[in-house]
């Protein structure tokens, strides 16, 4: 199966049909941590794989940019028709070809690593696609969120079933730190930290500068 942001059984992006209450906490929480990151730096070019129907972490991060590629399956019209954002509908095994020729002081893979059958070769690539000195930010859900995630959807049914019937992996520090030195970076220019509670853990991987 070629790796993408979800199954091939699916083609429409996360937040289509609205957000629920978990999941606009969730999101507002990742875009605290994503500005957090960013303190001092502006004139941005930014990509984001992954970013979501509304693409809500490029809007709060739009003031810090001059350019923003947005890739889903599918996005909002706010994200179309913005003077600042490249729309590009499509799953990222698609879209990574129409990146070849560029590079990004940012990327970002937010609640996106979880579901793809081959990360290592995704993490890859977004290290070609930074300029030296440029910064890859994940978010991933750990092994302790699992729990809280699955009973939040499949006992509580206050977050989407189906996203989590997509996970294909969960992360701690031992099993996202391997991943991203296989990838190319540095570990003297990683940075993990567990947040959410725990309950998801967001790296910082900056591309060495020669």
């Amino acid at each position: 199966m070629n790796s993408q942001t979800v199954p091939n059984t699916r083609h429409i992006s996360f937040g289509t049909s609205g957000l629920s209450l978990v999941d606009k906490f969730g999101i507002w929480l990742s875009r605290r941590r994503i500005i957090r990151e960013l303190v001092g730096r502006r004139d941005l070019s930014v990509l984001e794989l992954g970013c979501g129907y509304a693409a809500r972490n490029l809007f709060a991060i739009e003031d810090r940019a001059s350019s923003l590629v947005a890739v889903d399956f599918n996005l909002s019209d706010a994200v179309k028709q913005h003077p600042k954002f490249v729309a590009v509908e499509s799953n990222i095994d698609g879209a990574l070809p129409q990146m070849a020729n560029h590079e990004f002081d940012l990327i970002l893979l937010i609640s996106v690593l979880e579901h793809l059958e081959d990360p290592l070769r995704i993490l890859i690539e977004c290290k070609k696609m930074l300029r030296p000195g440029g910064v890859l930010l994940v978010n991933v859900p750990t092994w302790l969120g699992k729990i809280f995630l699955e009973y939040a959807a499949f006992v509580l049914k206050v977050a989407p079933k189906e996203e989590m019937d997509d996970h294909k992996m969960y992360y701690d520090k031992r099993d996202l730190w391997p991943v991203l030195v296989k990838a190319g970076f540095l570990p003297s220019n990683l940075k993990l930290r567990y947040h959410k509670f725990r309950l998801n853990l967001f790296a910082s991987a900056r591309k060495e500068i020669p």
